[in-house]
């Protein structure tokens, strides 16, 4: 299994940059033996990979560092870069490669000084690896300072350095860092390519594979987690029956509050699996005793890692409520095929009672007001407006179509 399997419906993708890990091969071998680099090359210092949710521009990015960093003894013999197996593809798919280091907004932004460091090992030789590779996951969420930073860095970067951003789509990055990258544009994967993967990948069971496909649109992630994932099937599930209930005020406050207890609850999850572990090998890192009191000096490293806990459980929260309201407006999409009499496939078959009902007693102009409540909704929480006054003020919209 190659480190492209992973890019469900990204052919093109995949060609794009195996091709390019390949003239790669070729600039390090002629740095080494001191021969003229090719004439013409597909390998370049900096690259953007956009493309909607779901349609893995993280994962083509982490298995192009993979390929970049492949040591397969087949490479000798004109093997393809990425194996998926060896050392090298394993630790930078794994990421814990020393020569891969990956950025992630912890709150809405990623700060100037989330990236400094980065930046600065941006201008050093790869410690054991073939390239230094610098891969920003949230690269939309870079806001002034720090893509100020990021751009001096891509503007003029070490020999062997290699930059890997992602973000939604191409305006959602600075015109001058973006002018300076190769741009890559994922589609949205096939509803049947994302059920063969599940079956492959996964073992899940074809029609179950086909009915999260189909329910998800086409992302990957989200359709790989309601296929394995019973908890994420009940919220689902639970979120279908919301438009149903929403026939007074009282039930509408009630709805947007179980919305945002449910986002909250998955944010503690998540801060229990990881927030103590990181406070416990930050204190040994210190030299704290087990159990005993910090070393002096060191309560200010402590603080910093507990203000980015918590502004990672609030982006937590915020993304679990954005994929609540994903389900919202797949429902409501549905509701106005069924009025319009499409013939559009329609993605929640599961809640076939529910949507026929509210076509029936709605119009399709009711419809897309409500659609518009979600999306609206969604730009309050992309704002900072409060979670619980966002969601009740879409629940209240809804309701009143």
């Amino acid at each position: 299994m190659t480190v492209w399997d992973d890019l469900v419906g990204q052919e093109k993708v995949s060609a794009v940059l195996g091709a390019a890990a390949r003239d790669a091969d070729a600039q390090v071998t002629a740095a080494a033996t001191d021969e003229p680099l090719p004439e013409t090359s597909r390998m370049t210092h900096a690259w953007l990979f956009t493309g909607p949710p779901g349609a893995g521009r993280n994962q083509a990015a982490r298995a192009f560092a993979a390929a970049l960093q492949c040591v397969s003894p087949d490479r000798a013999l004109g093997g393809v870069p990425g194996c998926g197996f060896c050392d090298g593809c394993h630790t930078a798919l794994l990421g814990t490669h020393a020569d891969v280091t990956a950025v992630a907004a912890v709150g809405a932004e990623i700060l100037v000084k989330d990236m400094r460091d980065t930046v600065r090992k941006s201008f050093t030789a790869p410690a054991n690896g073939r390239w230094q590779i610098i891969l920003v996951e949230d690269a939309e969420r870079l806001n002034e300072k720090s893509a100020n930073a990021v751009l001096k860095a891509v503007e003029e970067p070490a020999p062997r350095t290699v930059w890997l951003l992602c973000a939604p789509s191409i305006e959602d990055v600075l015109p001058t860092i973006r002018s300076r990258c190769r741009h890559l544009n994922l589609r949205t994967p096939s509803v049947d390519a994302v059920a063969d993967m599940l079956v492959r990948r996964d073992g899940v069971d074809p029609q179950a594979a086909a009915d999260v496909a189909r329910a998800t649109q086409g992302h990957v992630d989200r359709a790989r987690r309601l296929a394995t994932d019973p908890a994420a099937r009940e919220r689902r599930a639970a979120v279908l029956k919301l438009p149903v209930r929403l026939d007074e005020v009282g039930a509408c406050l009630r709805a947007a509050q179980e919305l945002v207890d449910a986002a909250a609850e998955d944010a503690k999850q998540l801060a229990e699996e990881m927030d103590g572990k990181e406070s416990e090998e930050l204190k040994a890192a210190l030299g704290a005793a087990q159990g005993g009191r910090l070393p002096r000096g060191t309560a200010g490293v402590m603080k910093d890692l507990e203000d980015m806990q918590k502004r990672r459980r609030t982006r937590t929260q915020r993304d679990s409520l954005d994929v609540a309201l994903g389900d919202l407006t797949t429902f409501y999409r549905d509701v106005l095929a069924l009025q319009l009499g499409s013939r559009v496939a329609i993605a929640n078959a599961d809640a076939q009672d529910a949507l026929d009902r509210l076509a029936r007693a709605s119009s399709p102009e009711s419809t897309l007001r409500r659609i518009e409540a979600i999306a609206a909704c969604r730009d309050a929480l992309d704002r900072n407006v409060a979670p619980l006054l966002a969601v009740e003020a879409m629940t209240m919209a809804l309701r009143a179509g």
